[in-house]
């Protein structure tokens, strides 16, 4: 009787060890992110060159640049107004998209008048750091890289993958927030 209690205790104090964690069968190395980071560096930089060769072309229109990484040009300036959209401003604004090329995507009939209250509706990232830096009545037309665009899933319907923009785009009204701490 004792030695089959001595071999219970026994066999209780050995599986008492606790789980030993399994090993990963495969090491990634990262190597997948690497690469795609590199394939986009490289993406960036020839859609960059496509646009600093379209801007060269161009001597019809005085190119900006924004921080960003977009560039623009006016079509149409306001000299007399001063403000510019601010977070939680609505904007009334109208715009259209084209290829690089100037094939057209969207035109504003089909795209209609859009109201955005700026910073907290989504819209794809170029256009909505594009709306920031225009004024009431203004009209510029903007050249993103597709990574301003809508990127590496294009919008699902007629801008496909990794596509550069070229957006004209109306600032009709700004509506300034209205602050609370008045009442």
């Amino acid at each position: 009787m004792k030695k089959i209690l001595l071999f219970f205790l026994l066999i209780g104090l050995i599986s008492c060890e606790g789980p030993e964690p399994r090993k990963p069968v495969k090491v990634n190395s990262g190597s997948f992110f690497k690469e795609s980071v590199e394939r986009n560096k490289k993406l960036l930089a020839y859609e960059e060159q496509l646009i600093q060769d379209i801007i060269q072309k161009d001597s019809l229109h005085t190119y900006q640049s924004t921080p960003d990484g977009s560039w623009y040009y006016y079509d149409l300036k306001n000299e007399v107004a001063t403000y510019t959209p601010q977070t939680d401003d609505l904007v009334r604004f109208t715009y259209m998209l084209t290829t690089l090329n100037n094939d057209t995507i969207y035109n504003e009939e089909e795209i209609g008048f859009q109201s955005y209250k700026v910073d907290k509706q989504e819209l794809f990232p170029g256009l909505r750091n594009s709306l920031k830096l225009l004024k009431e009545s203004e009209k510029a037309t903007f050249l993103f890289p597709s990574s301003l665009g809508y990127g590496y899933l294009g919008d699902k319907n007629k801008i496909d993958v990794n596509v550069p923009l070229k957006a004209t785009v109306t600032i009709i009204t700004i509506e300034p927030k209205k602050n609370n701490n008045s009442e």
